[in-house]
């Protein structure tokens, strides 16, 4: 099957500075400049830079030269010491690197040759679960890049060559950085169906990272999504190859624009269907036959890589048909490069050489795991170790003849190539500091991502038109549930960190005022006290528990409406977070059914990153609202929704089973794939499982409705690989304005 899909709106009738001991240049003034100025260095000529500092022009210092000669002119100058530091990341500020800024002792590290790679440096995050870096470089946005180029300019000042670091850093909600606009989560962004809004994001997010001084994001993510058990599905844009195909070109293309970034995709390659979704360290181990990794898993990179040119892809650290992913040539060079025109750099996912070695067992020791990965194609050598680790080995390998400087060199072109493009070599800062200040995060990116909120939301039950909620005739809303007045689901490692945050229970009083009373009760914890064993082992609730239920009841029998905002969060969801159940976890279904027991209204409002089978609120709810990981503005979309200013348009871009047993469970599907048994259930019937889906893909509600008519299709006859246009009238029958995200699907008569 092939799904086609367009998306039309249609009328109807910090205070604590880190500098370290001793920094090499100049301190930052005491605020923030218009523009950036490293100084009166000699190196920085008219229309070029000096980088080997000899005083002429040579050609690889020369704006005007052709790409490649600027390229082996370069590499022509660089000795192993240098190409071999080329081919490694160094962790930011806190990671691995103990310095905010260049100090002297810079000059006897192994950087004093170059670096590949600085990621995260200064983006504020330091460790999973942990505080965020309390430092003064990373806000204001102008001081971030000011910390950023000063960082800089130490490797074209200081280093022989003068060649610039590419500063790396993770992007696929915004870029990760203290502060920068906060978008939904990619599983969210692709409930939109909207090319036009990945694009802007995608612009958004290159824009924003080249303001704070970032030259390369690794997004998007082009994972296909099978198994919803996976931690990592909040970062898929759906489960059809086409569609995550369509909207990583429109993102990456985005992020590019004018190359003032490059934009890493990952995860490359059959990543995203962990046998069992197990996953940390695990192998991953994927049960997969050759034809579903082509058609399914392939087919997003092959389109991004042609259509959007992207400059970098990220190796995956699983493998596949037991041969690891990151030590083959046949994925790295003979079908990313060879085959799919990949023309960027490799870089590794963290972890994914050393696995080889401690993980698949592939690799006697680490110098045999360094062997492998470069020979099978990779670039840029990334974990959270220090880059001597890999360049050390990388050099042994070449005293001992083990690789060659010809295979060297052509691991060294792809890395430099990228550094011309991304323009490093003629503007290696970012000196429009107000520019920073002015932009990220700012007002008119803000409004992008507002939009892009209330698009990813969508409407899965409406019993009896009770939604949209009527203000007026509202005296007391209740507003319930763990997720209620959650913020989290918006901040985290991938995306911005530490930026305002309007959650549903905000977003409701901004907007409702005075209007009517709402009445706040958590009601219970996201998790219980034993969970996820308590999945298995189901107790009795606690005293605690209980009265926690028992006062969000009586705070919906006392109002005209409960809102109940359930789900998930980084606790249930996330990298190393796959579960073994879909259902909602700890003790939130009992809430629920405490709260449709006193008979008000009840709406059930989801934030969450991954379908879960809340089989009993679409059975006895009124209302069902899912709102995945909604972005910093997630309040303020949910509000619009659920009382009428936005209409909700988006359609689901996964499948919800009703069982974990059902798994695997997704679109696309062979035909009669998701059949299922008898259909009778009880004693003398014939059904031995759940059939169906809760929610298929392609699913979504709305307030109004629209009607179809007049298909057309020319040419009638279509002959092998030859166009053709399918063409019909949408018309908006309801009351209300309304958001349709139209869906043609094709299918073989005849299989082939």
């Amino acid at each position: 099957m092939m799904n086609l899909r367009m998306r039309k709106r249609i009328a109807a009738g910090l205070a604590t500075a880190c500098l370290a001991g001793g920094a090499v240049f100049s301190a930052y003034a005491s605020g923030p400049a218009e523009r950036y100025d490293p100084g009166d260095n000699p190196i920085y000529r008219k229309g070029w830079i000096d980088f080997n500092k000899n005083g002429r022009k040579d050609v690889y210092e020369d704006p005007k030269a052709d790409l490649d000669d600027r390229i082996e002119d370069l590499l022509s100058q660089m000795t192993l010491e240098e190409k071999t530091c080329q081919l490694v990341t160094l962790y930011g500020y806190k990671r691995v690197l103990q310095d905010s800024l260049p100090t002297p002792g810079w000059k006897d590290q192994l950087w004093k040759d170059g670096l590949g790679a600085i990621d995260e440096h200064l983006n504020g995050f330091v460790q999973w679960g942990g505080p965020l870096l309390d430092c003064d470089l990373v806000w204001p946005a102008s001081r971030h890049a000011w910390a950023i180029n000063e960082t800089q300019r130490f490797f074209v000042e200081e280093t022989r060559l003068g060649i610039p670091v590419d500063m790396t850093n993770e992007g696929i909600r915004g870029v990760e950085a203290y502060r920068a606009t906060n978008f939904p989560s990619q599983l969210g962004m692709g409930h939109t169906w909207n090319r036009e809004l990945l694009r802007k994001t995608g612009y958004i997010v290159g824009r924003e990272a080249r303001l704070l001084g970032y030259t390369n994001i690794y997004a998007p993510v082009l994972d296909v999504g099978r198994d919803q058990r996976w931690g990592r599905y909040e970062e898929v844009f759906g489960e059809s190859p086409y569609l995550v195909a369509e909207l990583g070109v429109a993102m990456a293309s985005g992020m590019q624009t004018d190359y003032q970034i490059a934009s890493t995709a990952k995860h490359f390659a059959a990543y995203s269907n962990n046998k069992g979704a197990r996953e940390g360290m695990s192998r991953v181990d994927p049960q997969m036959p050759p034809r579903e990794v082509e058609n399914i898993h392939l087919m997003p990179f092959r389109e991004v890589i042609r259509r959007a040119g992207i400059l970098g892809v990220m190796s995956s650290y699983n493998d596949y048909d037991g041969v690891p992913i990151q030590g083959s040539r046949y994925w790295l060079t003979e079908r990313l490069r060879d085959e799919m025109g990949f023309r960027g750099y490799v870089v590794s996912d963290s972890g994914s050489v050393e696995y080889l070695h401690n993980k698949h067992h592939t690799a006697v020791n680490q110098l045999d795991a360094v062997r492998q990965s470069i020979e099978a194609g990779l670039n840029v050598r990334c974990n959270f170790w220090h880059p001597e680790t890999y360049v050390m080995p990388l050099r042994q390998l070449l005293r001992e003849g083990l690789i060659t400087e010809e295979l060297l060199d052509s691991r060294v072109r792809d890395v430099l190539r990228v550094k011309f493009l991304v323009g490093l070599f003629d503007r290696p800062y970012q000196t429009d500091l107000a520019a920073a200040d002015r932009e990220v995060d700012g007002p008119q990116h803000n409004e992008v991502a507002l939009q892009a909120s209330r698009e990813s939301i969508v409407l899965l039950k409406n019993e009896n038109r009770t939604l949209p909620l009527d203000a007026g005739r509202i005296r007391r809303i209740a507003v319930l549930g763990p997720n209620a007045d959650a913020r989290g689901f918006a901040l985290g490692h991938y995306g911005p960190l530490a930026v305002e945050v309007t959650s549903v229970l905000d977003g409701l009083k901004k907007n409702l005022g005075s209007r009517c009373e709402i009445v706040y009760e958590k009601g219970c914890e996201l998790v219980d006290a034993a969970w996820p064993l308590s999945e298995i082992f189901r107790e009795e609730m606690t005293p605690e528990e209980k009265a926690g239920i028992q006062r969000a009841a009586e705070a919906a029998s006392e109002s005209d409406v409960a809102v109940v905002v359930l789900g998930g969060s980084s606790r249930t969801c996330g990298e190393n977070c796959s579960r073994s159940s879909l259902d909602l976890p700890g003790r939130q279904e009992e809430l629920l059914r405490a709260v449709e027991a006193t008979g008000k209204p009840t709406v059930l409002v989801l934030i969450n990153g991954r379908p879960n089978s809340v089989n009993w609120a679409d059975a006895h709810v009124d209302a069902i609202v899912e709102a995945w990981y909604p972005g910093a503005h997630g309040g303020q979309a949910v509000y619009e929704v659920l009382f009428g200013e936005y209409n909700p348009g988006g359609k689901l871009t996964v499948t919800f089973p009703r069982h974990v047993g059902q798994i695997p469970f997704n679109f696309p599907y062979k035909p009669a794939a998701n059949t299922d048994g008898g259909l009778t259930p009880g004693p003398d019937g014939n059904q031995t499982r759940i059939n169906g889906a809760l929610y298929d893909f392609g699913y979504g509600l709305s307030y109004t409705t629209f009607e179809y008519a007049d298909l057309r299709i020319e040419p009638q006859t279509i002959r092998q690989d030859e166009p053709f246009t399918v063409s019909f009238d949408v018309t908006n029958t309801g009351e209300r304005d309304g958001d349709e995200v139209v869906q043609l699907y094709i299918g073989d008569e005849q299989s082939s």
